[in-house]
């Protein structure tokens, strides 16, 4: 049995650091999101604010070594409130040549470089596209470089587990986490914990990997790896008490449907169809049958939303997800939902398109398909996350609107917000507050588009009631009786109704507020979705600085919220940061008339703080 105690050594001068931003690079099969993952549960124990950002590539499995199969994880943490997963990595770790190549980029002047030496031979690097050994030259003269054969060193620290060679050289990240552990002051015993619950029935792996971390954490305690003796510290965040988790997008999507459901008192059906990155919702709720979740995987994108929305005919809550391609497969049925006027949840987690794209790449390209992206006129509700955690509120605001208005609601997050991580504080499941549906029970009278006077949301009926015996169908019915009807006022009055109805939504959902600064001013910076932690942090840089500068941020795409209008005119000039080519600017300037101009990025990749705190200087000084 590894032992987990570490090496008595003297210990190191540690400097105080605020904040620090750490990027594990190497091949997809190199274990990179697990210790990524590893290294953020730790960090989170520790006490320490934090935000991630996993980055791995759309092929199954590129050619090992080159630039196309580079995973990276990075993760930004401090004892301040941390925003983003920030912009330029304090510490590179590079496992080949090809992390080296794609990642080198963004990494600051002077930041530290751990390379592991044994991946740097001539194959690599060729397959990387470098002519030489970037190690061997003066190429890396603006960083510290920490050169290991990490490797070597792995299958020294594993030799007596009884690992073939290939098992264990698996264990190579566990060593350089290990390093990065004691460069940064953290409990290794959270991970001993976890590798040996995760191989349980392989002691001897567990053991190697242990001993993989003991390792590399005892070089950092000999070498003395950055520079002069010096390691960091990064001291616990102050924020508020409670119980907390790591949460990923994805995780508090498919919890926050799970309250989204039992607050209004349904079963939750959701039915999926694989697509990338909204996938895993299929995944997190197959495994949650406990709280009245019933799980579908379909055989196509169509038949994913046509079965929901069956559910929903039958009394359940109906719920599907995909991303951009899928919804555009979705469509004609979501435009079925509309016109029966039953609940739906329609998740989008956007991915970088069109068509195919760039699958494991994250955009806002979608805000346009989503409210405006169906034949005829047929208007829903359109809401956004803000942040991983966030998906848990906006999922349950989804399942409330979608059934008090009998209408599908479009939810919006993307591939950055669906991976990506930041500590949750645990809600008490007994505060929530509840909306129970009323089915209609009452056989007098009854025809299924009778409405409520406040909502306009049609009666809804579960088949088998006696005496509510209905159908209803795709072509257009009577207001008055809710039979096939082709009378063009009839049409004329179902439509405007409709419309109506999601226009009414904006009585019953939040004025708009300021997320920080004040209401009107000099410049307004208005966004939604995951550009909401960059925005926020550029407004507090450039808030520090004097600039006269808030941040607005939405969650209510459509219907806009009813104050939006007089509170965006009290701004003297508006910029909309987008992940697209400007789709909520048009939105705006569309509704408003407003002389709003956009900031925008389609690169797959989220902005950068000084990406926008650049783009508003620019402006200002204009």
């Amino acid at each position: 049995m590894v032992s987990t105690a570490a090496i008595a050594m003297e210990e190191p001068v540690r400097e105080e650091v605020e904040d620090v931003v750490i990027r594990f690079a190497g091949d997809s099969g190199d274990g990179i999101q697990i210790t990524g993952g590893q290294f953020t549960q730790t960090t989170a124990l520790a006490g320490n604010d934090l935000a991630t950002f996993p980055d791995f590539p759309a092929e199954i499995r590129a050619p090992a070594g080159t630039t196309f199969g580079v995973s990276a994880f990075q993760i930004h943490f401090g004892s301040r409130d941390i925003k983003t997963a920030g912009d330029a990595p304090d510490v590179l770790v590079a496992l080949n040549p090809a992390a080296l190549k794609v990642n080198l980029g963004d990494l600051r002047d002077g930041g530290l470089i751990v390379a592991d030496t044994g991946a740097f031979t001539d194959r690599n690097l060729k397959k990387a596209g470098f002519d030489e050994n970037p190690l061997d030259n003066d190429s890396l003269d603006n960083y510290r470089v920490v050169a290991i054969d990490v490797s070597k060193n792995t299958l020294e620290a594993v030799k007596d587990e009884g690992l073939s060679q290939k098992e264990a050289l698996r264990c190579k990240n566990m060593w350089t986490l290990g390093l990065v552990y004691w460069l940064y002051d953290r409990d290794r015993k959270p991970t001993f914990d976890w590798l040996t619950g995760k191989f349980k029935s392989r002691p001897e792996i567990a053991n190697a990997n242990i001993a993989a971390v003991n390792a590399g954490h005892a070089f950092g305690e000999t070498m003395e790896v950055s520079d002069g003796g010096v390691a960091y510290t990064v001291s616990a965040a102050e924020i508020d008490p409670g119980l907390y988790r790591t949460v990923t997008g994805i995780e508090a999507l498919s919890w926050g449907l799970i309250a989204g459901s039992q607050s209004t008192q349904l079963d939750l059906f959701f039915a999926g169809y694989p697509i990338t990155p909204a996938s895993a919702v299929l995944h997190t709720l197959s495994r949650l049958k406990e709280f009245g979740v019933i799980t579908f995987q379909a055989e196509d994108e169509i038949a994913a939303v046509c079965s929901a929305i069956g559910a929903s005919y039958a009394g359940n809550l109906g719920v599907t997800a995909s991303s951009g391609p899928g919804i555009a497969l979705k469509t004609e049925a979501i435009g079925l939902a509309i016109s029966v006027e039953l609940p739906l949840v329609v998740i989008n987690v956007q991915r970088a398109g069109p068509s195919t794209g760039m699958p494991t790449k994250t955009e806002q390209s979608d805000l346009h398909q989503a409210v405006y992206g169906r034949n005829a006129d047929s208007p829903l509700a359109v809401i956004a996350a803000k942040s991983p955690a966030d998906c848990f509120e906006v999922a349950i605001e989804a399942a409330r609107i979608a059934t008090k208005y009998m209408t599908p609601v479009m939810l919006l997050a993307d591939g950055y917000l669906a991976n990506a991580s930041e500590p949750w504080r645990i809600p008490d499941a007994t505060a929530i507050d509840a909306s129970p549906v009323s089915f209609h029970t009452d056989p007098d009278d009854f025809h299924p588009f009778l409405r409520d006077e406040t909502t306009l949301s049609r009666a809804w009926a579960v088949p088998g009631t006696p005496g509510l015996e209905h159908r209803i169908g795709g072509i257009e019915k009577s207001y008055s009786t809710g039979n096939i009807s082709y009378g063009p006022e009839n049409h004329q009055k179902m439509t405007d109704t409709r419309h109506a109805k999601i226009d009414g939504i904006a009585k019953d959902i939040p004025d708009q507020t300021v997320e920080l600064g004040s209401q009107g001013g000099k410049m307004a910076l208005v966004g939604w979705g995951s550009t909401f932690g960059p925005i926020n942090r550029a407004v507090q840089i450039l808030r520090a600085d004097g600039h006269d500068v808030s941040h607005i941020h939405i969650r209510h795409i459509w219907p806009l919220p009813a104050n939006l209008e007089s509170l965006l005119g009290g701004y003297e000039q508006i910029l909309v940061p987008e992940m697209n080519t400007g789709q909520l600017l048009t939105v705006l300037r569309s509704e408003y008339l407003l002389p709003a101009e956009g900031v925008n990025k389609v690169s797959g990749q989220p902005f950068k703080v000084a990406e926008i705190v650049d783009a508003v200087r620019s402006r200002l000084e204009k």
